[in-house]
């Protein structure tokens, strides 16, 4: 991703990339790097097996992170769970307690809680004070909410609220998860930025068992975050800094002025641009955009517009790929070298067990061709192999928060299983289990952390006659995987998920529509509903739960 992002835009002299991120991380991306200063999950899987309040958010670990699930049964301080869910999921299931929120409402919930703590005095005033800043302004915000206003706002009770309250008061180790339940929101960096201030106020942040921990969708999330060259330059440095992009130069050996001193367009904007016109070419890698992005309808025609689609996948059968002008075969995850970034920020080693098969060739090598072919391969003389790489990125990440300096070698990530980031040259692993932010220090100017908020907007969106349901999207089995590309292709993997796609309606709506359990729907009424589950294809068996969301 590195080499992509240096040559599509150092090389190539193009703007306009963006990466899966933007789906998946960006917004608690946005939201780490306004209240810490960075982009910087502060926590190691360990604290999933060292709290004694577990409290997880628009997140269903059970089923979607079942390795780390793995790791909280594995707690052996009897620990709380609560789970904060609008859907009664595997994970709510198993919990202490589950509050089933109404749809949207997350950020008053949030409020309603750091009120609760603020009013009773159940915070970590010495903390707050000598680590963050902006908490009067935001204990002043929740002196305007109503309580009442919360519960209703939410469907949860001032007394359920005030015992969760109590409970966060209570741990002696608070640990907050979420997941794409908060990414995905109308609200969604306000909403991360509610719970970074619950783990603040409260002192449960740098400490074993706490933090405000963010987890991603898929295993180098960060990787792309940080190095990817996308939103951010190499290392997490500023596109429209002088400094940072004389250090990127000096340290790629390339001309200051084949920087772009502005960010490209994200990825909904770059594909508005091929709607508009503007935009004439596409590369596509390894993502199924024709399947997975918002009314992908409306997007493939987008992309029969194009002058040209290049798609690079192992896969051909893709929905994107039976689109495309060109298609480059890429090898598959056991077919390369490299390394990735998983969510506490542990930098791992990637090695190669196969050929890749046919013509496929590597994403790094099928990236060598095209630099020789467009002209500026000698720019990228020293990116000559994953490992030659990862060595520049350690230069690039001097000195920043992500600084990976002090990393020997591959074989020094190999005998380590892996490390996580900052790791600079003065540094030893210890147990190698390592979070941030254990001496109350940030990456903000002032070393604070910040207190954020805003007062919560209703959706863009919300029930009406034609649309009277919500429609909320969640993993349902372990065994399936973004578009199925793969795991579709698995005998052992279909035998694990229904043959059927389904629905989960409250029965109160249910028998309001006139639906039994088990039926098939195609655009019930109103007629309308089929384009809602456009994943469907319009047509679904039906699963009548007690748990499901009722009307609205």
């Amino acid at each position: 991703m590195a080499f992509l992002g240096a040559l599509f835009k150092f090389g190539m002299g193009f703007l306009h990339c963006d990466s899966n991120t933007r789906q998946c991380m960006a917004t608690s991306h946005v939201a780490y790097k306004q209240s810490f200063g960075f982009d910087a999950p502060p926590y190691t899987y360990a604290d999933l097996e060292q709290s004694d309040v577990l409290i997880f958010v628009g997140s269903n670990p059970c089923i979607a992170h079942p390795i780390m699930w793995q790791r909280v049964t594995q707690n052996s301080r009897n620990p709380t769970i609560i789970v904060i869910d609008p859907r009664k999921t595997e994970t709510a299931m198993a919990a202490t307690i589950h509050l089933p929120i109404q749809p949207k409402s997350d950020l008053m919930l949030l409020y309603g809680l750091a009120k609760i703590l603020v009013e009773q005095g159940w915070i970590n005033r010495p903390y707050i004070r000598s680590h963050t800043e902006g908490f009067d302004q935001f204990a002043s915000f929740l002196e305007t909410l109503s309580l009442s206003d919360i519960a209703a706002t939410s469907g949860i009770s001032a007394a359920q609220l005030r015992r969760v309250a109590k409970l966060i008061h209570q741990g002696q180790r608070v640990s907050f998860w979420w997941t794409m339940g908060v990414n995905q929101g109308h609200e969604a960096t306000r909403t991360a930025q509610a719970i970074i201030n619950l783990a603040l106020m409260t002192g449960n942040i740098g400490r074993p068992g706490t933090g405000a921990n963010s987890i991603t969708g898929q295993c180098n999330a960060m990787g792309s975050r940080l190095f990817a060259n996308v939103t951010s330059m190499l290392g997490g440095h500023d596109f429209a800094n002088t400094k940072d992009r004389a250090k990127i130069a000096r340290l790629l050996q390339i001309d200051e002025s084949a920087i772009p001193i502005q960010n490209s367009w994200s990825y909904d904007r770059i594909i508005e641009g091929v709607k508009e016109g503007k935009i004439k070419a596409l590369w596509v890698i390894v993502t199924n955009s024709a399947h997975s992005w918002v009314n992908h309808d409306d997007l493939k025609r987008a992309f029969r517009k194009l002058d040209f689609l290049v798609v690079q996948d192992m896969f051909t059968t893709t929905e994107t790929a039976e689109l495309a002008d060109l298609i480059l075969p890429a090898a598959g995850w056991g077919e390369k070298d490299g390394t990735f970034i998983n969510c506490e920020r542990r930098i791992g080693l990637v090695k190669k067990v196969a050929r890749a098969p046919g013509l496929a060739l590597s994403d790094f090598k099928i990236l060598r061709l095209i630099a020789h072919y467009w002209g500026c391969g000698p720019q990228f003389s020293r990116w000559s192999s994953p490992e030659a790489v990862f060595e520049l990125l350690k230069g690039a990440s001097r000195d920043q928060p992500c600084d990976i300096s002090g990393i020997e070698s591959y074989a020094h990530l190999d005998r380590s299983g892996g490390i996580q980031w900052p790791y600079r040259p003065d540094e030893s692993l210890d147990n190698n289990k390592r979070r941030l932010f254990a001496n109350g220090k940030f990456f903000t100017s002032n070393q604070r952390a910040r207190f954020l908020f805003a007062k919560p907007v209703a959706p863009p969106e919300t029930p009406d006659a034609e649309f009277p349901l919500w429609l909320l999207s969640g993993r349902g089995t372990s065994s399936q995987w973004h578009t199925q590309s793969r795991t579709a292709k698995s005998d052992v993997l279909r035998k694990l998920y229904p043959e059927h796609p389904y629905v989960e309606l409250n029965p109160a709506d249910a028998k309001e529509l006139g639906i039994d359990s088990g039926d098939q729907i195609a655009g019930f009424n109103p007629a309308r509903f089929a384009e809602c589950v456009g994943c469907f294809n319009g047509r679904a068996r039906v699963h009548l739960s007690a748990d499901a969301l009722s009307g609205g």
